[in-house]
Order: C-alpha cells, then sequence, then structure tokens
C-alpha cells in the first residue's frame, strides 16, 4: 500500500469535493483497507463513458489496495433518483431493472478489478425493511433538510408536485452506507446531498462517518448536457470500436480537455502535457481528438480494434469510401421491396417509423453511398444495396 500522502494525491485527482480530506487522511493513517462504496441504479442495460468517470476513480481506490463495494440499486431504482428532475420520475417495474442489471457486472469489469470487487443488491436489506424500522430511519432527517436540494427545493417553489416516495430515496441510499459500513462513497456532483445523507445517517446510528466524494460530471456528446441515455447523447462502454471512435471525433473541441482527464487513464501530469499542447497550438484539435479516440477505444477494445477504428473512420468518413467488412442484414420476404422506413426499423437504424423518417429527412440515410431524398418506393428492390446511417454505420441488404 502506497504512502497515505501519495495516495491522497491520486485519490482525491479529478475530485470536485472531498467531505472531508482531514477524514480520508485519517482513515487512510489507519492503515486498513477502506470500503468504498459505489451505487449504480439500473436505468437502461448499457454504462457509458460518464459511469466510467466514477468507476476509474473507484479503480484507483482498488490499485492503492482498498476494497471496492459496488452496489445495484435494485430496490432503489424501483423509487427512482430524483436529483437533478423538474418533475417525479416514474417508478421501474422489477422487470425492467432485472433486465438493465444482466451486464452491469461484465460492463463495470472494463474498469474494475470486478474478481477483487464486492458486489452487492440493495434489496437484500431495503427489501425486508420492515414499517417501523422504516420509520425510524424517516425520524433521522427533517423536511426541512429535503428542501434543501436544489431540485426539491425548486420544485416546491414552483409548486410542481413532489411525491413522498421521492423522499425516501436519499434515505435508501443512505441506509446502504449504513449496512455496508462504508468508509467513502463516491459520486457525481449532482449525487452530493444524497451521499451527506449516507454520512449523516451514520453518524446519527453510531458508525463512523463516511467520507464524501464527488467527481465531475461529464459532458455528452452533444457538448452540453450531461451524458445520458435519455439525451442519446452517450458513449458506450460496449460501443463498436468504429461507432466509439467516430462519435469521439464528433465531440465539440471545447470537451477535449474534459475527456482527456475524465475519460482516458492518463495521469493528472500526462493529462496536463496534453491540454497545454493543445492550448499553445503545438498539437492541432483534430490530432488531439484522433488520439483521445485511439486512447478511448483502446482502454475497451484493446489496441488492434482501436487501430481497426481509424482506419474505418479515415476510410469511410475522410476519404468517402465504403468499409470492407459491412454487415450482410437478411431480409423478410415481404420487405425486400418495401418502404425505405420500414427497411431502416427492421436493420436496427431507428426504433420506429416516425423516427426513421426523422432519419431520412435529416439526410442521416445513404442508400449505396447517395443520399436518400424519402423518394424511394415499395417499388424499390432493397437486394444488394448498402444502406449507411451517418457515417458510422452500414449493412449490406440481402
Amino acid at each position: 500500500m502506497a504512502s497515505v500522502a501519495e495516495q491522497l494525491e491520486r485519490l482525491t485527482a479529478n475530485c470536485v469535493d472531498v467531505v472531508t480530506r482531514e477524514d480520508l487522511s485519517a482513515r487512510l493513517m489507519q492503515g486498513r483497507p477502506l470500503r468504498v462504496k459505489l451505487g449504480i441504479d439500473p436505468s437502461g442495460p448499457m454504462l457509458h463513458l460518464g459511469h466510467a468517470v466514477v468507476l476509474r476513480q473507484l479503480r484507483a481506490f482498488q490499485d492503492c489496495g482498498h476494497k471496492a463495494v459496488l452496489v445495484v440499486g435494485d430496490f432503489t431504482a424501483q423509487i427512482g433518483d430524483p436529483t437533478g428532475r423538474v418533475n417525479s420520475r416514474k417508478p421501474r417495474t422489477p422487470e425492467q431493472i432485472r433486465e438493465d442489471m444482466r451486464s452491469y457486472a461484465e460492463q463495470a469489469s472494463l474498469v474494475l478489478d470486478i474478481e477483487k470487487a464486492e458486489i452487492r443488491y440493495n434489496s437484500e436489506w431495503l427489501g425486508p425493511l420492515s414499517f417501523s424500522n422504516l420509520i425510524g430511519l424517516l425520524a433521522t432527517s427533517t423536511v426541512a433538510r429535503m428542501l434543501e436540494r436544489d431540485d426539491f427545493s425548486k420544485r416546491y417553489a414552483e409548486g410542481a408536485p413532489i411525491g413522498l416516495h421521492e423522499f425516501m430515496y436519499p434515505i435508501s441510499q443512505a441506509y446502504d452506507s449504513v449496512m455496508l459500513d462504508a468508509d467513502v462513497e463516491l459520486g457525481g456532483t449532482e449525487q452530493l446531498f444524497n451521499l451527506m445523507m449516507g454520512r449523516r445517517l451514520q453518524d446519527d446510528l453510531g458508525k463512523p462517518p463516511q467520507i464524501c466524494m464527488t467527481l465531475p460530471i461529464l459532458e455528452g456528446t452533444d457538448g452540453v448536457q450531461r451524458m445520458g441515455k435519455s439525451l442519446d447523447n452517450f458513449i458506450a462502454l460496449r460501443e463498436e470500436p468504429a461507432q466509439m471512435f467516430g462519435k469521439i471525433m464528433s465531440l465539440p473541441d471545447a470537451l477535449l480537455e474534459r475527456y482527456w482527464r475524465l475519460a482516458t487513464d492518463k495521469s493528472t501530469a500526462e493529462a496536463d502535457n496534453i491540454v497545454a499542447e493543445i492550448k499553445s497550438g503545438a498539437l492541432a484539435p483534430r490530432d488531439a481528438k484522433v488520439a483521445l479516440a485511439e486512447t478511448i477505444v483502446r482502454l475497451y477494445h484493446g489496441k488492434p480494434a482501436a487501430m481497426d477504428a481509424r482506419e474505418h473512420f479515415e476510410r469511410t468518413v475522410v476519404r468517402k469510401e465504403m468499409p470492407t467488412d459491412i454487415p450482410v442484414f437478411e431480409l423478410a420476404s415481404e420487405l425486400t421491396a418495401a418502404p425505405l422506413a420500414k427497411v431502416l426499423v427492421a436493420v436496427g437504424f431507428a426504433s420506429s417509423g416516425r423516427e426513421a423518417q426523422r432519419l431520412i429527412k435529416d439526410g442521416a440515410i445513404k442508400v449505396d453511398g447517395a443520399r436518400a431524398d424519402g423518394e424511394e418506393s415499395a417499388n424499390t428492390s432493397w437486394s444488394g444495396k448498402v444502406l449507411q446511417k451517418g457515417n458510422h454505420r452500414f449493412v449490406r441488404l440481402t
């Protein structure tokens, strides 16, 4: 285990909040492995680079000899995290949650040493909680404290509904920390209130209060809003290498520094050097973006895949050529001469006919290299044609 000073430097790098640094130093000086908690609620089947920011911080604790505790919020997902919401989140069903949970550990293993991590599901202790125990937990907080949260206070001031069940989310997340004896809890900056609830509840119940550490929120591919599946501005950890490379190349130049610091495995010093070169003009933004795309694809798919993804980008986007390894899709007989919108849904380029029509209207679809104009009729024979969505997705129809 590294020295306390070395650990502090590494473990607080990129952190926005550390409550408190003195507590963390004191806990590290005990010389024992700390229990470091990170909670992830199943909210869709894919983890993305935004999740990886905190996962990578959890891995840093592992590398320093501490215990990573990954909490899958299968129970709290039924409540729905109200953080940042302007209205009540619709509760999710157990079936939806189980579907999303299925691949979380496997995806997290792309960053964590999953064999050494402790993976827990909070239904283990929240499910059997009795009503009398629940009342006892609720008695540890107040409505005034809940309204300290920006999202709750704004909704209250605007007269927007706040469900009582929403107050249960931070209490439940706090109880996770109690049951797991967490020394440290990690989260995004928007999670600070929830993390602090855990610290307070542990203290109220006579346990050492956890250290709360937050990481910056990573913006999505639109360059404005936080990365999220509902906004369709995410880069999934299991994204196909060529698509991952292409999405990174489409990032606004203004996000280069954020991504080098938060989405790669570069040290603070290495990221500082790269950012300094970009700002001085020694490294052109496009070259910095190519290097960034290669670095991130390598992290999740390996070096050969990163090199192939770059070659694919140069061929299809820069030189406007067709890729050499286009996947083949066999159409059902009733679709061989169907309208283009139906074909796009069948091959997975669109989730509905309405989305397909929008893609065609926006010029995002090409047929044999030519932009589709929406005039394709039901008499068109699709056999042998190549469909293209954007710059990175191709399929040959048979």
